[in-house]
């Protein structure tokens, strides 16, 4: 009986140390939370980051600046680091939704390429530092579509009507249907949003869906032959399939960045400015780059990428055709009037 004590005792003693040090080494792990864009980031690298900081990377995925922000503003919270883009830093920052970040923590920003933060929003990177740059273009499958040319215009094609998507972002594909009319992406003249308004209206009939996700294996499958696509979403898919093309349509598109932001409510800020000086260290920047083919404003990591990603047009613009294309910006109350011909463009039959 005295033995059976023993083990009863021992087993209890088992137990007891094992929540103890399961809670301490859980306690020695702190869990870093990123919300960001699917497919933005390389594994190993995150892999790394954990095993150097002795940490855990959650991270939980969005489709849209929107959702994003609709998410956060119900009262999502728990998130130490997010990757919005900018117009949408803008508007996040102006509702005290964005901590101040400490350079003191990042030294890694003397790698940022001066280039991109002489046009960015924020470009003492008081509260965002750039993390990838997006150029916005159309994809589309080579030997499927004849007769292509570099423009917006390829979404009014009949011939191709239920073959083709275009982006489920307001801003985005508002601003496609203004840069093909000649104005600006960030337009607040009614009389221009109605002109825009009309276009995407006809565009509308030729469309199977709008869709931020689902048209990258689509056009890898066949389903869609032509896509308003993110340039390193298709790089990413002529992995899959060889035939898919990209270019930037010659009226000029919109140049996004994704920031690497802290809300206010962060409980892991240290952290969060570790991942996010570790994700500009010239090295990691490349190969985050050459992985996901979006492009880190990174000046120190640009000798260290592939040829193939240096020469591709797609990545490093034509300064005359960047010199036609736009940031989004922060609207501000004008916000509303895009918000307008979006509902009105979505209920369209």
């Amino acid at each position: 009986m005295e033995n059976g004590n023993r083990i009863v005792r021992g087993a209890a003693f088992a137990l007891l140390a094992g929540l103890f040090f399961g809670a301490a080494c859980g306690r020695s792990r702190p869990v870093l939370s990123v919300y960001t864009w699917s497919d933005f980031i390389k594994p190993e690298i995150v892999a790394r980051f954990e095993r150097e900081q002795g940490c855990r990377v959650v991270i939980d995925t969005f489709e849209s600046n929107e959702a994003m922000y609709a998410k956060l503003r119900a009262g999502a919270s728990g998130y130490d680091l997010l990757m919005p883009s900018s117009y949408m830093v803008s508007l996040m920052q102006a509702q005290g939704l964005l901590a101040r970040l400490d350079h003191a923590l990042l030294p890694n920003l003397v790698h940022v390429d001066p280039e991109y933060l002489a046009m960015a929003v924020d470009g003492a990177m008081d509260h965002s530092v750039p993390y990838m740059i997006t150029n916005t273009g159309i994809a589309y499958l080579d030997g499927r579509v004849s007769d292509v040319a570099p423009s917006w215009r390829m979404f009014g094609r009949t011939d191709l009507r239920g073959r083709m998507t275009m982006f489920n972002d307001m801003r985005e594909t508002i601003g496609a249907a203004l840069k093909l009319l000649g104005h600006s992406i960030n337009s607040t003249d009614p009389a221009e949003l109605a002109e825009a308004e009309a276009v995407l209206l006809e565009w509308k009939k030729n469309l199977a869906k709008f869709d931020n996700e689902q048209y990258k294996l689509g056009l890898a499958s066949g389903e869609f032959l032509l896509v308003h696509a993110w340039s390193g979403d298709i790089f990413q898919v002529r992995r899959e399939n060889p035939a898919v093309r990209f270019f930037i349509p010659e009226e000029g598109t919109v140049i996004s960045c994704d920031d690497l932001v802290v809300p206010t409510d962060a409980r892991e800020v240290r952290l969060a400015h570790a991942f996010i000086n570790y994700l500009h260290d010239p090295a990691v920047a490349a190969e985050n780059t050459a992985f996901i083919y979006f492009l880190c404003p990174n000046k120190d990591s640009y000798p260290l990428l592939p040829a193939e990603i240096r020469d591709n047009p797609g990545i490093f613009m034509d300064p005359k055709l960047r010199a036609r294309s736009e940031i989004i910006g922060d609207i501000g109350a004008a916000n509303a009037l895009y918000v307008a011909v979006w509902d009105r463009l979505k209920a369209a039959r």
